[in-house]
């Protein structure tokens, strides 16, 4: 019990990595299995005026699929500002596990809901846009109460690549799932293991390190070492808005919150969709080729945020300007190569991936940090992107319309990294 006491902050960090992990695979498997879907002839429909015979009740349209992306991004705007508000004002243990339960309830309830009627699926995703609304605010009160100031980017670095590591999940998951046992067993299985997560969080996370007597005084020494007493009780605090709003460096972070997450939501929702239908791949191969190419960057997560804490020979200015530059500006650039890049070279697509999400990894040392630093209530000021930025994104059915939204996001990925 010693040692767990004098390490865990690492243990909260995990189950809360896991927690982060379920809420996001949650809403990302349908973006897979809508592959699974269109080919299940055990419900039927015949309104499509186009169509000589009936076609399979969750073969979704684009606009219908549109629709299905929306009403995530829709539940996540509306919960940010009440989920921030809970979050300050009750802590972020019940919080976040009221959030999970209500995930896990809307994803075991999606196969129901998408036999009974095309509203009943839109409210299952708005509910579960709202607890994904919880993730980020988790992540900068985890980061706050947890993380040492001399482990901020590493802690950041570990709980922000719950995107990647979730899509892993999924794909790889979800690819083997469907063509085994069916696409209800995919929301099924994610459904089970959140709730199992989620149980872990109640038991292990306090949002007091000093009043946790699973907490050894070293260990706490070293959480609040150099930590002012705004970091040390972000508990019942008014937020500023005023402030936030009107601040430069929240608004920088904002915006690079906003180009970097626009190309992570695109990537994460319509990549399964790309790499079958574009690049003419396999269920089974799609499924471990996104895995492949999006887990491969996961240890330069931990490499840039221990770089940032430790390089010792730059100023955290100069560090954070770097890593922002290529998690934010590179990308932008190398998302407008991806577009020109042949069907025949399907195999180079998937690799400049991999390349991609390799310079994404290192946004923990770039503007979340930054937001970490500059104030203690950094989960209110990360948070409030997130919702918006799925609004820009359409459905994909040729080469062409990728084209445009690929270069639509690149816009803002390219004019933010050195505002």
């Amino acid at each position: 019990m010693s040692l767990l006491s004098n390490k865990y902050r690492v243990l909260v960090v995990f189950v809360g990595f896991l927690c982060l992990v379920s809420v996001c695979s949650n809403y990302v498997v349908m973006n897979f299995t809508f592959i699974c879907m269109k080919n299940d002839m055990s419900f039927t429909r015949n309104d499509r005026g186009n169509e000589t015979s009936p076609v399979s009740l969750f073969d979704y349209t684009p606009n219908e699929k549109k629709y299905i992306m929306w009403a995530v991004a829709a539940g996540t705007i509306i919960g940010t500002f009440p989920v921030n508000f809970v979050f300050v004002r009750f802590g972020g243990r019940w919080t976040f596990f009221s959030a999970g339960i209500i995930s896990v309830i809307a994803t075991t309830l999606i196969p129901m809901a998408a036999q009974t009627s095309f509203y009943a699926l839109l409210l299952a995703r708005f509910c579960q846009g709202i607890a994904f609304a919880a993730d980020f605010a988790a992540i900068g009160l985890l980061t706050v109460r947890w993380a040492p100031l001399s482990e901020t980017a590493i802690f950041l670095g570990a709980l922000t690549s719950f995107t990647n590591f979730s899509s892993v999940l999924t794909n790889a998951v979800s690819g083997a799932i469907c063509e085994g046992f069916g696409w209800r067993t995919a929301f099924y299985a994610h459904a089970v293991m959140g709730l199992v997560f989620f149980t872990l969080w109640a038991f292990v996370y306090t949002d007091n390190p000093q009043k946790s007597s699973r907490v050894s005084s070293v260990e706490l020494r070293k959480i609040q070492k150099n930590k002012s007493e705004q970091h040390l009780d972000t508990k019942n605090v008014a937020v500023p808005y005023k402030k936030l709003l009107t601040s430069p460096v929240v608004l920088c972070v904002w915006l690079n919150a906003f180009a970097e997450m626009s190309i992570i939501v695109f990537l994460h929702t319509y990549a399964p969709i790309f790499f079958n239908r574009i690049l003419k791949f396999s269920v089974a191969e799609t499924g471990f080729l996104l895995a492949l190419s999006v887990f491969f960057p996961l240890p330069l997560k931990l490499v840039g945020g221990i770089i940032s804490d430790k390089a010792k020979c730059f100023s955290e200015r100069s560090k954070m300007l770097f890593f922002n530059t290529v998690s934010v500006g590179l990308v932008g650039v190398l998302i407008a190569l991806l577009s020109f890049i042949p069907q025949s070279y399907h195999y180079v697509s998937v690799v400049l991936f991999s390349i991609i999400f390799s310079c994404l990894s290192l946004n923990c040392a770039g503007f979340y940090k930054c937001a970490t630093l500059h104030t203690s209530i950094n989960y209110v000021a990360l948070s409030t992107v997130e919702g918006i930025i799925t609004t820009w994104k359409c459905a994909v059915k040729t080469k062409e319309p990728w084209k445009k939204i690929q270069h639509a996001n690149n816009l803002p990925e390219v004019t933010s990294p050195s505002s």
